[in-house]
């Protein structure tokens, strides 16, 4: 039998799983929790004078890059049966979502918004790509939490379920990231 084959009759284990559920929704509503506290107008952290946050935008955007490109890989190996370079490919797309996410948040509790000026003729596509993003961006974090979860507990069956449509609307959410960054780029 082929490592992939045996890899795949591993047991599942449904008590870290049951536990991870949890870890999940916590994670979740801790995630929604503070992008609502961060869009809440007049709620700014101020930062020390001469320190500022203006230098995440582009990581930001090479986080997402990185994601996406990780993404791609990861599918690829696991398409090539290499379970452990898939492993480490999404290992990575899970920690520069980790970081952006972080980076994201102190960016927006510091900084003023920046927003694409009315009048200008991108700014309806930008404003269209802007809110698919967000919106399949938070869509999508527990559903991206839970296919890793299926995965890390052996639950293989469900893992390949969610992940089939998950990993599309991953992959645009990491896309779409630096597309609206240098839509906005100009304007920062």
């Amino acid at each position: 039998m082929s490592d992939f084959k045996t890899y795949l009759k591993r047991t599942p284990d449904l008590r870290l799983a049951k536990t991870l559920k949890i870890v999940t929704w916590i994670l979740t509503a801790v995630v929604f929790i503070l992008v609502g506290l961060m869009r809440t107008p007049g709620l700014k952290i101020p930062l020390p004078e001469g320190v500022s946050m203006a230098f995440l935008p582009p990581v930001h955007a090479l986080l997402n890059s990185i994601v996406a490109l990780s993404l791609i890989i990861a599918v690829w190996m696991i398409k090539k049966k290499n379970i452990n370079a898939h492993k480490l490919w999404i290992g990575i797309a899970m920690l520069c979502s980790i970081l952006f996410l972080l980076c994201y948040v102190a960016y927006h509790f510091t900084t003023e918004e920046t927003t694409f000026p009315k009048g200008e003729p991108m700014r309806n596509l930008y404003l269209f790509i802007l809110s698919t993003h967000i919106i399949l961006a938070g869509v999508s974090l527990p559903f991206i939490l839970f296919t890793w979860l299926y995965g890390f507990t052996n639950q293989f069956t469900k893992h390949k379920k969610l992940a089939k449509w998950v990993f599309p609307v991953w992959l645009y959410v990491a896309i779409t990231g630096p597309i609206c960054y240098f839509m906005l780029k100009p304007y920062y």
